[in-house]
């Protein structure tokens, strides 16, 4: 069946970019001209997603009312004239029906918050982007998941080449055949040491699931942190379904660390073509 559907689990407290995100979502922290979730977004939609899932928490409002319309702005932006803008906010509009939001009410785990969305997802696969993880590239990252989804189906995985002497800070893949970006799986270790790592590809936060996981993560029982963890329920899937890992073409960027969330407006800025040239003197300026 055709990937339609996306997870976006955003009911994460944000707690290593604190205190910013005492206030705010961390999904919606600006990444020079718009919050992160936006690029997030952006790459579900140019992959073919039909419908997005997200899955929130308490104090995440701010995301709702982020894709919904603002008919004050919207009216106050057309009767100054500010057509660009006005024409930019309403092209960023989702599709009338085209977004749901079910709620978390408690933080259980990154399993238990894809458990939630199991009625609207169905029986069908689907994808899942975790929000800390904007991704540079063209096509997007679950585009070209998707691509190779269709060629092999199962699970798909997307996974990132680290420097080896860093292996032990992610959770990597094992891997047993290669046929270009596609990489059969055997299985995934999180935070392996450095010299029995089975691989240095890091997992990098977007999956492509079959619906099976849904029944899996219903008595999936809690591992790491005491929270019922998704790595530990695709673990069990790999036992009956193909996984493969895709090792896509972009940059990712941690938006959930502040060094990332600094490197990603950094390269975003320096890549925008209002502001870029800009961005590149300033740096270049306090560089000396």
């Amino acid at each position: 069946m055709r990937v339609r559907k996306a997870v976006l689990p955003v009911a994460g407290l944000g707690t290593r970019v604190l205190p910013a995100t005492k206030a705010i979502p961390k999904e919606m922290m600006p990444v020079v001209d718009r919050p992160a979730i936006q690029y997030v977004v952006d790459e579900a939609l140019e992959a073919g997603i039909e419908h997005i899932v997200f899955v929130t928490g308490r104090n995440k409002g701010a995301i709702e009312d982020y894709f919904d319309r603002a008919y004050e702005l919207e009216t106050t932006l057309q009767n100054k004239g500010k057509d660009g803008v006005l024409a930019e906010l309403q092209e960023r509009l989702m599709v009338p029906g085209a977004a749901s939001f079910v709620r978390q009410q408690a933080p259980l785990g990154l399993g238990h918050a894809i458990w939630c969305a199991r009625d609207i997802v169905g029986d069908e696969p689907f994808a899942v982007l975790l929000p800390d993880v904007i991704v540079k590239a063209a096509p997007s990252c679950l585009a070209q998941m998707v691509t190779a989804y269709d060629r092999v189906g199962g699970n798909v995985v997307a996974v990132d080449p680290v420097p080896e002497a860093r292996v032990s800070s992610y959770g990597v893949i094992a891997p047993a055949g290669r046929d270009g970006r596609v990489i059969e799986m055997t299985g995934m270790v999180e935070k392996p040491p450095r010299d029995s790592a089975p691989s240095n590809l890091a997992i990098t936060g977007r999956y492509i699931l079959q619906p099976e996981i849904f029944r899996l993560l219903a008595d999936q029982a809690t591992g790491a942190g005491g929270e019922i963890q998704l790595t530990d329920a695709m673990a069990r899937l790999m036992q009956v379904q193909p996984f493969h890992a895709y090792e896509f073409e972009g940059r990712p960027y941690d938006c959930g660390s502040k060094a990332g969330y600094f490197e990603a407006v950094l390269a975003h800025a320096l890549d925008h073509e209002e502001i870029g040239s800009e961005a590149r003197a300033m740096i270049a300026a306090a560089l000396g």
